[in-house]
């Protein structure tokens, strides 16, 4: 399953490449991708596993970027 996210408050180019190194080594995502320029988090996982990994994917956010936030 994939789902999209907004990003809000995402600021750095440099910052968004870390989450996307830190969200794919979560336990469950078979992909991620983070796009700055788009201000999207795209997730791909399997759908037991989507909301452990979305809130995991939201901690990684705003330990990376204190002001950024995914919009469920």
């Amino acid at each position: 399953m994939k789902k999209v996210y907004k990003l809000e408050d995402l600021d750095c180019a440099n910052c968004a490449a870390k989450m996307e190194r830190c969200i794919r080594q979560i336990e469950g995502v078979q992909g991620a991708t983070v796009s700055f320029m788009a201000q999207r988090l795209t997730i791909e996982a399997n759908e037991e596993d989507m909301d452990r990994v979305v809130r995991e994917a939201a901690k990684v956010c705003k330990r990376i970027e204190p002001d950024c936030s995914i919009v469920m």
